[in-house]
């Protein structure tokens, strides 16, 4: 029996040891583009050579029922609701039976508390700029087009615990929870998650 898997999608640059990270930046294929692709620094930083290409909504490259965890943060909200429900598909069919699935994204609710409690004219900048639903600034011309096509920066859907909560259920998803920074019971997730990535956050845990 093969020993099973951990995957985290969507990993960017923070590739966690004994975890099969994958990304589906257009950058990262460019960098692993023989001798052309070393001289590309558009970035501060590159992909480490351990991150794999791949994209949860087309599939990834991982066998059915072979992992034991998978873990995505701050994916999710960069689809649109379709694509989210079939990568919430998918990373049910790569896990095997009683397999965790762990989550982490800007929690809408909390973006919306803040809000209402803010009185000042520049709450509704303050909103946009947390949800990142809006545009600060336009590129325009050929660079612009070209952003639009591969970036993928932009939030396209927002969620809070409930309607998420509901999503994974219709996947087919169980014991869903509210989680919180390294409180699952898999001490494999402590590898991947960053507490400043879940600060403020809205955190999930279930199972298959």
């Amino acid at each position: 029996m093969e020993k099973a898997q951990y995957i985290q999608y969507g990993c960017g640059c923070s590739a966690a040891n004994n975890w099969r990270n994958f990304d589906a930046s257009p950058t990262l294929r460019f960098e692993r583009i023989p001798i052309i692709g070393k001289l590309y620094n558009k970035n501060e930083s590159r992909f480490p050579e351990g991150v794999e290409y791949g994209d949860i909504v087309k599939g990834l490259p991982v066998k059915r029922k072979s992992c034991q965890g998978v873990y995505c943060s701050h994916v999710l909200e960069h689809l649109s609701l379709q694509d989210i429900r079939i990568a919430l598909s998918n990373t049910y069919e790569i896990l095997h039976e009683g397999g965790i699935f762990r989550l982490v994204m800007p929690d809408l609710e909390q973006c919306i508390r803040n809000y209402s409690r803010n009185d000042s004219h520049e709450a509704a900048i303050t909103f946009m700029k947390d949800t990142s639903l809006g545009e600060e600034k336009r590129c325009r011309g050929l660079r612009g087009l070209i952003f639009g096509l591969i970036g993928n920066s932009k939030h396209l859907w927002m969620w809070d615990y409930k309607s998420i909560e509901h999503e994974l259920g219709q996947a087919g998803f169980k014991e869903i929870r509210r989680a919180q920074f390294r409180d699952s019971i898999d001490a494999m997730f402590q590898a991947v998650e960053d507490v400043s990535r879940w600060q403020g956050c809205l955190g999930v845990e279930c199972r298959k």
